[in-house]
């Protein structure tokens, strides 16, 4: 074959566009204040994983909760799946901006609940009514992405997307890190809503003018799809009891009562998740199922690694929260990076071999970071691994956006959008539930509770042991998913 024969290449080929329609790209005029405008939601978005992360070890020790540490991250995942699905039937039937408004206020009022939280349960309430804001605001943003831009713009946009974690990624934990030492942690959380001003103002008036209503304006708008909304439904009852089960096995006096809520959860969520992602996915089925499903082991195995990073550097080295917040800064420049690469029209004819190369890339990060438990380890070993763990990343999550979007219609953008989240959202809840159950089960529900923010407590490493070398392995895997992305002709 030559190289430039299309079946030599991993994905279709990309259309041929005049020059002058590249000229300018997502900046260009039809396309400018829309563009700032969703930039601006996920940048929002951002600043809040970054900063929250940073002040969430403080948090939980203040509110008594560290045994509960994983759920006040995977209950925002949990809400965030019936978010999703939702959002899907509401883009797809009326557009995107009720589902966009709709979120981005739930969000905000989220992060008010648990700024004001007095215990740990009422802090992991405001994280769950943040999480169905923020499964919302992902799809209706993708539903946005399908309709407003022509298919050679889309890995452009989602590139930005990426790149507006930047900044986030730098300032989020300075500033986080800082008022979490100087005023306390609360105020990381109820200031945050304050940002979601300029993104209304930005995005809402030219998804108006590009992206609202149903696709096709003079067709009846259909009724929800009951069936959807109540699998979603099932999809965050069984999230939950399996987390709570999880929780509970940790506890020697209440390990067989989690029995009852376990099997009741899988009951509810396996026929869910099957009536919801694309059939064959759990399989890894070429093509669409296995791009749905390489993002939800991507972002499950990273996530639930990431998270447990910062609380490792302050109890077991004694790092301040504004240090183990910045040792995940660079991360973010080197996910935008990943994520540029991927965007590029030469790299088209290698995405799969990339995205592969990406997970291998995660595996090895997330394996590399419980070194550090070694006192003989520089604490910067992290913020190197991380770095290289965000580029694989980068790559891996922006190749999947494009390649869903790719292989979806427009009438089917909502609902494949909604799956490709499912799958990223069901992920990162149930490998957070299963790693912080890991955790308690080692000690880890102890690690540094009498202790303040800078102490060290090395007396639980193998807790945080328990929580990266699964996910490094979860990893490993999705390097094998990634060589399925190909849908087989016939």
């Amino acid at each position: 074959m030559s190289a430039l024969d299309p079946r030599d290449t991993d994905v279709a080929a990309a259309p041929i566009v005049p020059p002058s329609e590249l000229k300018g790209g997502v900046l260009r005029a039809p396309y400018r204040a829309l563009s700032l405008g969703i930039v601006s939601v996920v940048l929002l978005i951002a600043f809040e994983a970054t900063a929250v992360g940073t002040a969430m070890p403080v948090a939980a020790r203040e509110l008594n909760g560290v045994s509960l540490y994983a759920f006040a991250f995977s209950a925002y995942f949990t809400t965030s799946l019936f978010g999703m699905v939702l959002s899907g039937q509401w883009a797809d039937r009326r557009g995107p901006l009720g589902p966009l408004a709709t979120g981005i206020a739930a969000f905000a009022a989220g992060l008010l609940l648990s700024g004001t939280a007095g215990a740990m349960w009422m802090f992991i309430l405001g994280r769950a009514v943040q999480g169905l804001g923020g499964g919302l605001v992902i799809v209706a943003l993708y539903v946005v992405v399908s309709r407003a831009y022509p298919e050679h713009l889309r890995p452009s946009i989602l590139a930005a997307f990426a790149a507006s974690w930047v900044v986030p990624s730098v300032v989020g934990p300075l500033v986080a890190g800082t008022v979490t030492e100087h005023l306390g942690w609360r105020w990381v959380f109820v200031g945050i809503p304050v940002l979601v001003v300029a993104p209304l103002a930005l995005a809402l008036p030219a998804i108006r003018r590009t992206a609202s209503g149903p696709v096709d304006p003079a067709a009846p708008v259909e009724a929800f799809d009951r069936r959807r909304v109540r699998l979603a439904l099932g999809i965050s009852l069984g999230a939950g009891l399996l987390q709570y089960a999880g929780q509970a096995v940790s506890d020697p006096s209440e390990r067989w009562l989690s029995l009852a809520p376990a099997a009741v959860g899988a009951a509810v969520l396996v026929p869910a998740v099957l009536g919801l992602l694309p059939r064959g996915t759990y399989r890894a089925s070429h093509g669409l199922p296995s791009v749905v499903l390489l993002r939800g082991i991507a972002a499950g195995s990273f996530i639930a690694a990431e998270s447990f990073v910062p609380l490792m550097l302050v109890t077991q080295r004694g790092l301040s929260p504004t240090m183990a917040g910045l040792s995940l800064a660079v991360g973010g420049a080197t996910w935008a990076f990943g994520s540029f690469v991927q965007s590029r029209p030469a790299m088209e004819p290698h995405r799969t071999r990339l995205m592969v190369g990406g997970m291998i890339l995660v595996a090895a990060a997330i394996a590399t970071a419980p070194t550090v438990l070694i006192d003989a380890v520089p604490v910067w070993i992290v913020a190197v691994a991380w770095a290289f763990g965000c580029l694989g990343m980068g790559t891996v999550i922006g190749s999947t956006s494009v390649l869903l979007l790719r292989l979806s219609p427009p009438k089917d953008a909502g609902a494949n959008s909604a799956a490709l989240q499912i799958s990223d959202g069901l992920s990162n809840a149930l490998l957070l539930a299963a790693g912080g159950a890991a955790f308690a089960a080692l000690g880890g529900g102890t690690v540094g509770a009498t202790h303040g923010a800078g102490a060290v407590d090395g007396s639980h490493p193998a807790a945080f042991v328990a929580v990266f070398l699964p996910m490094a392995a979860v990893a490993l895997v999705g390097a094998w998913v990634g060589t399925r992305l190909k849908e087989r002709t016939h």
